[in-house]
């Protein structure tokens, strides 16, 4: 037994029923309690999903997630050829600065870092490993017939989204 927050008179509680005993009125002078019975239902006091509600929202979930996972996996890769083609831009422009600058072409590509034309070496981010495959040519500016670095690949094999090799001219 407890009391009526709103009432405040005495409620039973029987589980899904609940018997609101209240003072209804002073009939000839004598206090009548009438019994009043309000149904209360478990639908309106509901906690918690049912099993067909959480399969529903799985479901759901399970199909946003199919689309979105190759969506995030396609913007990955092409973030990375991105990221390719402007470190390889980035590395044959200083392969020509070196070249205008000191009359001659790199002996490698660790020339360019320890010249402070690169601040390090990069990184190409289809292997992430600062490998690359540096291409050897006879330096036009020699004359001995010196041979230098003339360009610069990656050594990454497959090919982009658009079928173009990685190690390719492409890129």
């Amino acid at each position: 037994m407890g009391i009526s927050i709103v009432t405040g008179d005495s409620i039973s509680d029987l589980g899904f029923w609940s018997l609101d005993w209240r003072i209804k009125r002073v009939f000839r002078g004598v206090e009548v309690q009438l019994l009043e019975v309000k149904i209360l239902r478990a639908t309106g006091r509901q906690r918690g999903f049912s099993l067909f509600e959480l399969m529903i929202a799985m479901f759901i979930l399970i199909i946003l997630l199919s689309v979105a996972v190759p969506v995030y996996q396609r913007t990955v890769q092409h973030a990375k050829e991105t990221v390719l083609k402007e470190n390889l831009w980035q590395m044959r422009r200083a392969i020509e600065q070196y070249t205008a600058d000191k009359g001659k072409l790199p002996a490698s590509l660790e020339d360019l870092v320890e010249a402070k034309y690169l601040r390090e070496m990069p990184i190409d981010p289809i292997l992430e490993k600062a490998e690359w495959d540096a291409k050897y040519g006879p330096d036009p500016t020699s004359p001995d017939g010196d041979q230098g670095v003339v360009d610069v690949k990656s050594t990454a094999t497959g090919s982009d989204s658009e079928g173009n090799p990685y190690n390719g001219d492409n890129y």
